[in-house]
């Protein structure tokens, strides 16, 4: 069963963001750039993609939260994450990391796991291979490499989560949102969004925009992948295709107020 209160907050989250318009300094990979940054702009934020080392830390200190994402790698720019990162834990400024392709290349999984080591990360959201990747040597998750769906990963996240100290979200069909103890559940969305690339990475970047206005990590991620997923459903109802889709998933984020939402929101607790 939803919860409706969820739904309300997820509302209300959308409308905060509206009305503060929070900088969300993102160092994010060159294939989403453009996309991720009218994502926020639709959701009501205010995107920012600054990597550069000489003024990572200067920008995150404007910022509500700083979305790390390692799509597009090189040791520069961790370099420029683990700066900018250190930055916002001195001020308090919320971190989401997107570790995608952690688990195909030593690069990836190495460079994921160094960040968690040295930053505190509020919320990591990926796919199920993602995110369970990051499981440190001697953890309890060992094994688990083989594990691919969302449902399959559920025992594994409860204790990863717990182990990294964070919130992990691990995006799918259904969604599941874990601190190590609570389990939110989010059954919006469309299969449309899996046929436009960068998805996954709008979906970390929105989280951060929540995350600037809602300091639960797991109410926060939760909400924004209602409000993502709703809009997949809406815009995927107007569209032909992959390519009318990313166009009407914009629209449908930006057209979204607070009642279709609140009526909307599919989440479980």
């Amino acid at each position: 069963m939803t919860d409706q209160k969820l739904g309300q907050r997820a509302a209300e989250n959308l409308k905060a963001i509206r009305a503060k318009k929070p900088l969300i300094h993102n160092i994010t990979n060159y294939v989403v750039m453009n996309y991720t940054a009218n994502a926020l702009l639709a959701c009501g934020a205010s995107p920012v993609m600054a990597h550069a080392p000489e003024e990572v830390e200067e920008m995150v200190s404007f910022a509500g939260a700083l979305v790390l994402n390692i799509g597009t790698l090189t040791k520069a720019w961790v370099d420029a994450m683990l700066i900018a990162g250190k930055k916002a834990n001195k001020l308090n400024v919320p971190i989401v990391l997107d570790p995608v392709g952690s688990g195909a290349t030593r690069l990836r999984t190495e460079s994921a796991k160094q960040l968690i080591n040295e930053l505190s990360v509020s919320v990591i959201r990926g796919n199920a291979s993602e995110v369970l990747s990051l499981a440190r040597e001697g953890s309890r998750t060992k094994g688990v490499d083989s594990i691919h769906s969302v449902e399959e990963a559920e025992n594994a996240a409860l204790v990863l989560a717990k182990e990294l100290n964070t919130t992990l979200a691990i995006t799918g069909p259904i969604d599941l949102i874990t601190d190590g103890e609570r389990i939110f559940r989010v059954l919006n969305g469309h299969e449309l969004m899996g046929f436009v690339t960068g998805t996954g990475c709008t979906a970390t970047a929105l989280i951060g925009a929540f995350l600037s206005v809602d300091r639960d990590p797991v109410s926060a991620t939760a909400t924004a992948l209602a409000y993502f997923g709703l809009a997949g459903e809406i815009g995927a109802a107007v569209s032909k295709g992959p390519g009318s889709f990313q166009i009407a998933l914009l629209d449908a984020l930006f057209g979204m107020d607070e009642k279709i939402l609140s009526n909307g929101a599919k989440i479980e607790v």
